[in-house]
């Protein structure tokens, strides 16, 4: 009997009904996961839900990070949103390049000889907030990671960042949200090509100049094209934005009003006419022909309109003989004598142009001494060309008191009058910086002015001037600056405001018109300190205010506390250096100059059109826009810019001509008069 045979297999038959307990598909195992989640202790799975959690807060934190990059709508769109309106001459320097790194020293050519600095191409733009392009809105995420696109774009491979700038996309630095331009590089540009007219504006690409000479980068030629190009570029933002206002707001591109009479546009006038732009000259002219009035119910500063509007509107009557300016200024200076009705003779600060009515500031009945002894030089002219003598009257009779009254210490006044009593209040505290610095410029420049007959003015400034020297004059550690500090009942105060930048241009027309030469040694140690306040900070520009360093140490001689780094397109320093090489031809003077002026074009100018301040001079990654443009920007700063960078003695002649202190030039009376 054989064995049964043997087999190489086990067979197993599963039931039909539990074919379904295992075929290893998802849904099984979506089941077996369960199962082991469920498995896991109560802390194992809290502490994996915990870091999903996380992971995910981490990614949607990132996201717009990654956006950027990836060229999504908070990164590189708004940035070329912004480039599309770009029409800087100063461009392609990488984002951050050290402060005056691949500038171009020397604009544009003459427009009839060489391309204009070119107009933007007309573009259908995205309809924006008024407060500013998209890219603003990741204002506070960047403010938070203190992260810029030029951080950003440095991190970009290479060959990419190049390619962008050889297809002509401009690099944009950003600030807290404000696209501001970066400058022209040094390599060559391509040649002119022909001029294209889209929508009646030029767009012709840059061209860089190629002589050597006067005509070369740095050059006389050069450098006047860059200033008349910044101011076209001021006048595109003003007049797109905030045409017929008082100023420019260039980053949120918009308007700010003060008094509501267009006074960036008066402010502008006679720098129009200077610098020869007689297109937008013609535009600013028939606005105020067919558009100004000052019968409105506003109060207007009595000081401020004085020299911006009746100066600016004075001085254009005389560069243009067109008898509309002086019908004007006429108009407002009868708007503004019930400021003068007071029992003390010292005027209120406050007028208003509509009711006229006057009144001293609602908090405190007194006057700054600077205000109301820094308006005599328009009103004395207005008497001279109207033949109405008590607009001279009023003003002459504030000089007369303030020459007789107690409570100043060898010439130096204290900053405030009272219009009741017409006595010095606040006795003690004497400075050369805001609310008495105009006082001593007017003393000097009505004696100017008047044909220097009048003695009692030019005795005041002389003894100013020793009072200076003997009560506020030092020396700062390690480099020896010369500066004016401050004194405030017998204590001394190292700190000097920019608005006394003004003494050394004072100091050199002092020693021009007889002064001692003392004087004008005294102007160059000054001018110096003036230059190493933009040259020792970060980004060129000067702060508002300063502090000196005065016991021996190393380092810098200048300090500036965080509240004073701000700076606001403020023109003393310029003007000092417009006097200083007019009277010594001192090229260095130029050139000092030229730096700051470059600077302001690096760290103030805005794509979209205009200028603006910003909040930190010792930043230069992020100086922090304050998204305004004062008008004496344009009215005094590129006037004295350009007046600096002319070597024609007889532009504006300082023989003839007496700035006010808003640099609107009146001329100075004949002999007889």
């Amino acid at each position: 009997m054989y064995p049964p045979a043997r087999k190489d297999f086990v067979s197993l038959t599963v039931p039909e009904q539990d074919r379904g307990s295992y075929n290893n598909s998802k849904q099984w195992r979506r089941q077996s996961c369960w199962r082991k989640w469920k498995q896991l202790s109560r802390l194992q799975r809290s502490l994996i839900l915990f870091l999903l959690v996380l992971l995910l807060v981490c990614a949607i934190a990132t996201y717009p990070t990654l956006l950027e990059h990836w060229g999504g709508p908070f990164g590189e769109a708004s940035k070329k949103e912004w480039q599309k309106d770009d029409d800087s001459p100063l461009k392609n320097v990488l984002p951050g390049a050290p402060p005056g790194a691949g500038q171009q020293d020397g604009p544009l050519p003459d427009k009839q000889n060489a391309p204009i600095l070119p107009e933007p191409p007309p573009v259908q733009k995205k309809a924006v907030n008024r407060r500013g392009p998209p890219s603003l809105q990741n204002y506070s995420r960047k403010k938070k990671e203190n992260v810029s696109d030029s951080q950003v774009d440095e991190k970009q491979d290479p060959v990419v960042r190049n390619r962008d700038q050889v297809e002509g996309e401009k690099p944009v630095i950003s600030w807290r949200g404000a696209m501001i331009e970066a400058e022209q590089a040094t390599e060559p540009q391509p040649s002119a090509k022909e001029k294209e007219r889209a929508d009646g504006k030029e767009h012709v690409e840059l061209a860089r100049p190629v002589n050597a000479g006067n005509q070369g980068p740095g050059g006389t030629t050069g450098r006047l094209e860059a200033v008349r190009e910044a101011f076209r570029h001021a006048w595109k933002g003003y007049k797109e934005f905030a045409w017929g206002h008082d100023e420019l707001k260039p980053i949120s591109k918009s308007y700010g009003e003060w008094f509501g009479l267009g006074l960036t546009l008066i402010d502008a006038l006679d720098t129009m006419w200077i610098l020869g732009l007689k297109e937008e000259f013609e535009e600013a002219k028939t606005w105020i022909a067919t558009e100004l009035s000052f019968d409105k119910n506003v109060d207007v500063n009595l000081f401020e309109s004085t020299i911006r509007i009746m100066g600016g509107l004075l001085s254009t009557y005389h560069l243009t003989g067109d008898g509309m300016f002086l019908e004007k200024a006429k108009d407002l200076g009868s708007r503004l004598m019930p400021a003068f009705n007071t029992a003390s003779k010292i005027p209120f600060s406050d007028v208003n142009i509509g009711k006229g009515t006057a009144h001293a500031p609602r908090w405190t009945s007194d006057s700054t001494v600077a205000e109301v002894t820094s308006i005599q030089l328009e009103f004395r002219e207005l008497s001279r060309l109207t033949q109405d003598q008590h607009y001279q009257k009023v003003v002459n009779e504030v000089m007369k008191l303030v020459h007789k009254l107690d409570g100043k210490q060898d010439g130096l006044v204290p900053m405030f009058i009272n219009t009741n009593s017409g006595q010095f209040t606040h006795l003690g505290v004497f400075t050369l910086g805001a609310r008495a610095d105009s006082y001593y410029e007017y003393l000097l420049k009505q004696w100017i002015q008047g044909g220097k007959k009048e003695t009692e003015l030019l005795e005041d400034y002389v003894q100013a001037v020793e009072g200076v020297k003997k009560n506020l004059l030092r020396k700062s550690s390690p480099r020896s600056l010369t500066f004016v500090g401050e004194l405030s009942h017998g204590h001394f105060s190292p700190k000097m405001d920019h608005l006394v930048c003004f003494l050394p241009g004072t100091l050199a027309l002092g020693a021009h018109n007889g002064l001692p030469k003392e004087h004008m040694e005294l102007a160059k140690q000054l001018m110096e300190t003036c230059y190493q306040m933009y040259a020792q900070m970060e980004t060129g520009l000067s702060p508002e205010i300063v502090h000196f360093n005065m016991p021996p140490h190393e380092g810098q001689d200048v300090d500036v506390k965080p509240a004073d780094r701000h700076n606001l397109l403020r023109p003393e320093t310029v003007e000092s250096l417009f006097y200083l090489y007019r009277f010594t031809q001192d090229k260095k003077y130029q050139n000092w100059g030229w730096e700051i002026f470059k600077n302001f074009n690096k760290y103030t100018r805005v794509p979209s059109g205009g200028f603006t301040s910003i909040n930190n001079v010792r930043d230069p990654q992020y100086p922090n826009p304050r998204d305004k443009m004062e008008s004496f920007f344009l009215g005094e700063t590129l006037k004295y810019f350009y007046l600096l960078f002319s070597d024609d003695p007889n532009l504006i002649s300082l023989d003839k001509y007496v700035f006010n202190t808003e640099a609107h030039p009146l001329p100075i009376w004949p002999s007889a008069a």
